[in-house]
């Protein structure tokens, strides 16, 4: 059996697993790449194999910080009374993303925690209650350590921020003008991605994607046989496309339950 290893593969494999070299499968090329594009997007979406969990960071310039202490406005017209508008604006305290990038799970605060100065509580905790780590309770020390993180979570909090997997738009609703400080800064992100498969070529043969990109091929084949459904060929042989496409259908809802069982990274608190 041939591996898959690009689209073209993949696309043979499946018309294969449908019969093609011995019947005709009544798809078109164009059908059949459409088909496997959303089968590849259905599989970063929802598979656990599709998607990885990434940080990365952006260094925030001038320019940057210049865009988002700007406003981009809007009128807006009253729908009864033409007369009467309103002028909105909007910041635009955003840093474009890739367009892999699925989701964003946290931006990493950018105040230091590291201890710099003797008038620090942590630095003075460590000298009055660790000078001798041996006579000295680590419990202690962890709990007054999550207390303070809590403190800092409290006091302080977590930056504010806005996702929308189609705009591939990240907005931080923060003070851009103390609280960051431009070409010294990063902005570092908690994100999930979607793996590129031309680069990570695995992903063509991966078992589900073989299955459901079938699938959904036999469904394109049903519907376009189902055009000239009752139509008798020569020898007295009648096209069934509605079977076909029925078939493709039942198989297709089984295999979303079975990703949603098996396959589907556990659900999470929806960010953006």
């Amino acid at each position: 059996m041939a591996t898959p290893t690009t689209k073209a593969t993949l696309k043979s494999y499946c018309l294969r697993n449908l019969g093609y070299g011995v019947i005709d499968i009544n798809v078109s090329d164009d059908q059949a790449d459409d088909r496997l594009d959303e089968a590849l997007q259905y599989f970063s979406q929802y598979h656990y194999d599709g998607v990885e969990r990434m940080y990365l960071k952006h260094l925030i310039t001038t320019a940057d910080v210049a865009r988002a202490r700007s406003d981009t406005s809007e009128t807006a017209t009253d729908t009864a009374d033409n007369t009467v508008t309103a002028s909105w604006k909007e910041g635009d305290n955003w840093i474009p993303l890739p367009s892999s990038v699925l989701s964003v799970v946290q931006v990493f605060p950018f105040e230091e925690t590291a201890t710099n100065n003797m008038f620090d509580i942590r630095y003075q905790l460590r000298l009055n209650d660790l000078y001798d780590l041996s006579s000295t309770s680590i419990i202690h020390y962890d709990m007054t350590m999550k207390h303070l993180d809590y403190l800092q979570h409290i006091l302080v909090g977590e930056t504010p921020i806005r996702f929308n997997e189609h705009k591939n738009r990240l907005y931080l609703d923060m003070d851009w003008e103390n609280d960051i400080t431009a070409d010294v800064d990063y902005i570092v992100i908690e994100c999930w991605r979607k793996l590129d498969p031309t680069t990570y070529t695995d992903i063509y043969d991966d078992m589900f994607l073989k299955r459901y990109t079938t699938t959904l091929l036999k469904r394109q084949w049903g519907a376009n046989l189902s055009k000239f459904g009752g139509v008798a060929m020569l020898g007295g042989v009648t096209m069934n496309g509605e079977t076909i496409y029925t078939q493709a259908i039942e198989e297709q809802q089984r295999l979303e339950e079975q990703i949603q069982l098996a396959y589907e990274l556990p659900p999470m608190h929806m960010i953006g």
